[in-house]
């Protein structure tokens, strides 16, 4: 079942609902994700732990299936520390994690979600004395002065595990790892030992990979000062790059935050 939200339609939102139905919460099957849906899906949300945005998506199927949260996922007191950690309402937390998430920090055979960088890995290979022209000449897939070659989901693994076999540090340096995407070779400004502790952090939960997000904001004065202002502009552009406008980025993240600011005001 895809991730759905208020205002989807079509058969798996019918099923949803037949779903939640049979789990004791009232609603119609209309096929519609309206409100009494959203509302529903909140109250499971709430009730197993899971951060409650009232989506649908795989963390909520599996709570509504088993009746509890699955402990890699995030759960709403993370998000609760994580503001408290930068310093700002939860509200702002909440929508970062709605826009910036990718959702779920793990594919679904349970490894975290990647996405490998093939001009990154040509950099962090120089890094560490290794020519990336001769490595770059064989897999051009792996190794690039420029961005792309991308597979998407699992198969990125089998990308990684090429560069592995190259050089593994370099390799999981240029990766980006978890929900909120934090590069490898960030780790050592990030406060982490080594890259393997990094990356095993991000395999660990997704409370971990939020560790990642929160120590790099941290890390960055402008990326907190323009979150603690809500200059979601110019958060968008430190955290997703030049391009976060055709995305849309800072208008999700201002339509995000006035729902959830909203939503604890009338919670408080």
């Amino acid at each position: 079942m895809k991730t759905h939200r208020l205002g989807d339609i079509g058969a798996d939102v019918g099923l949803l609902q037949s779903r939640l139905l049979r789990a004791g919460y009232k609603l119609t099957v209309t096929h519609v994700y309206d409100e009494a849906t959203e509302a529903a899906v909140i109250a499971l949300q709430t009730k197993t732990g899971l951060v409650d945005d009232g989506i649908a998506g795989p963390k909520t199927l599996a709570a509504l299936a088993t009746g509890r949260r699955d402990p890699k996922h995030l759960s709403i007191a993370d998000l609760v520390a994580a503001a408290d950690k930068l310093g700002v309402p939860l509200a702002s937390v909440r929508a970062v994690n709605e826009v910036e998430s990718t959702g779920s920090g793990f594919l679904l055979d349970g490894r975290p979600k990647i996405l490998f960088e093939r001009h990154i890995f040509w950099k962090r290979l120089q890094a560490r004395g290794i020519d990336p022209a001769l490595i770059a000449a064989k897999y051009p897939n792996i190794c690039s002065q420029t961005r792309g070659g991308y597979m998407g989901n699992a198969a990125e693994y089998t990308r990684l595990a090429t560069a592995e076999l190259i050089d593994p540090v370099a390799a999981y340096e240029s990766a980006s790892w978890g929900a909120f995407q934090v590069m490898g070779y960030h780790w050592q400004r990030l406060g982490y030992s080594c890259v393997d502790e990094f990356v095993a952090r991000m395999e660990n939960s997704e409370a971990d990979q939020l560790d990642a997000f929160v120590r790099y904001v941290a890390a960055d004065a402008g990326l907190l000062a323009a979150l603690k202002a809500r200059k979601w502009a110019v958060f968008a552009k430190g955290y997703n790059g030049p391009d976060y406008a055709s995305n849309l980025y800072d208008a999700k993240l201002a339509q995000a935050w006035l729902k959830y600011a909203d939503t604890d005001k009338a919670a408080a």
